[in-house]
């Protein structure tokens, strides 16, 4: 296993900027409203290959052999499509969008925030799912979510999805935590060792706590807050700070300081978990009982694919059962399709990572863009867009 999201953990966050004028509905299966998008066509049919594809991707979902041996997926591709690979690994959801708007990318791996950016500028075209076969096997919690499709209409092909888990040392911490309470109101019983994920998406993460222990507050999607909710979930994460010895977003940090003793609780994601358990950490992760966020990518499709027929093709590729199980073990994520789980090399692995478990998923709120125009629905008031997500964060961290 090779955990490579890592690459993106220091500014995937930051980068979820979306215009004030789209809109969205709140995390988990649902289409995204009041988002308007150009009106763009799907294909009906595929053509010839046009005998090359650009793409961009998180590094570990485009391998080819040169970083590890045992990790090619691509070669297989070129030679059955006759489409020569061309691939461009991105450090942000950031880069990825300001790559595609150059209209020389014919797909990208897209995580929620910013897809719905490419949706709504034009720059990811609907998709005819219909002509990517493998997409009847993705799982249903992957299809029409809040990130992925407009009213019905999918723009992309969903490729894994993960969650954003409690772990604790099983040793320091005890009784074993169930509830957030234990990095927010109980975090001074741990003060100096706990850890947070070092993002202005992490705002979202108390949102969704309080949700469920401050009902008054009406919060119904962590990642549409007014200023009254936002700023309850900015208290409660300054509250927090004095507590926490180190936020973090490198995972080899985390790793480290679970083993140390330096960290005992905090945030963390499940292949992160493996590797510091099988590196002698005692710790244990889990969703809470109130739930988690978490992360979905979909492979989305420029509106202006030099080479779309080669694109559909990588789309089709990159679900299909055995690419897909190479990728989720190699990267570190629940695969997409449901017929991936029985290709495994890890006959447990799709239990590890709750592959086919939709009530598990049913808990995780998906990242999203937080906009002024409220992704609840709401009418009557605004919400706190992202950039000041992105204040408040400073101000939190002191």
């Amino acid at each position: 296993m090779r955990l490579n999201r890592i690459p993106r953990a220091a500014a995937v966050a930051a980068a979820l900027l979306l215009a004030a004028a789209c809109g969205s509905s709140g995390s988990g299966g649902s289409s995204a409203t009041g988002l308007n998008p150009p009106a763009l066509k799907a294909p009906t049919k595929l053509g010839a290959t046009e005998g090359q594809v650009n793409l961009i991707a998180w590094a570990g979902y485009v391998e080819d052999g040169s970083n590890d041996p045992k990790a090619d997926w691509v070669h297989a591709f070129e030679k059955q499509t006759g489409c020569q690979v061309h691939s461009k690994v991105a450090a942000s959801s950031d880069e990825m969008v300001k790559l595609m708007k150059t209209g020389e990318y014919d797909a990208v791996s897209a995580s929620g925030d910013a897809s719905l950016r490419l949706i709504a500028s034009g720059d990811a075209a609907p998709v005819n799912t219909a002509l990517v076969p493998n997409y009847k096997d993705v799982f249903a919690g992957l299809k029409n979510g809040a990130w992925n499709s407009v009213k019905g209409q999918m723009y992309g092909i969903p490729h894994g999805r993960g969650a954003n888990l409690l772990m604790y040392n099983t040793q320091k911490v005890k009784p074993a935590p169930t509830s957030w309470s234990a990095v927010f109101e109980d975090a001074a019983r741990h003060k100096g060792h706990v850890t947070a994920y070092d993002s202005p998406i992490y705002i979202a993460d108390a949102a969704l706590y309080l949700k469920s222990t401050r009902p008054e507050l009406r919060i119904q999607d962590p990642y549409a807050l007014d200023q009254k909710q936002f700023d309850a979930a900015v208290s409660l994460l300054k509250q927090q700070n004095r507590s926490v010895g180190e936020y973090w977003s490198d995972y080899l940090k985390e790793v480290s300081a679970f083993k140390s003793g330096d960290s005992v609780i905090g945030t963390t994601w499940q292949v992160i978990a493996n590797l510091a358990a099988s590196e002698g950490a005692k710790v244990r992760a889990f969703v809470p009982k109130e739930g988690s966020t978490g992360w979905s990518d979909t492979w989305m499709v420029s509106s202006r694919a030099k080479h779309p027929n080669c694109a559909y093709k990588w789309l089709n590729w990159i679900v299909s059962p055995k690419v897909n199980a190479q990728v989720a073990e190699y990267f570190g994520e629940a695969p997409a399709n449901s017929r991936a789980c029985a290709e495994t090399s890890d006959k447990n692995f799709c239990t590890v990572y709750h592959a086919a478990d939709e009530d598990y998923w049913k808990k995780i709120a998906f990242w999203n863009t937080p906009i002024a125009q409220c992704l609840d629905g709401r009418k009557d008031v605004r919400c706190v867009p992202y950039d000041r997500w992105v204040q408040a964060w400073t101000e939190i961290k002191g």
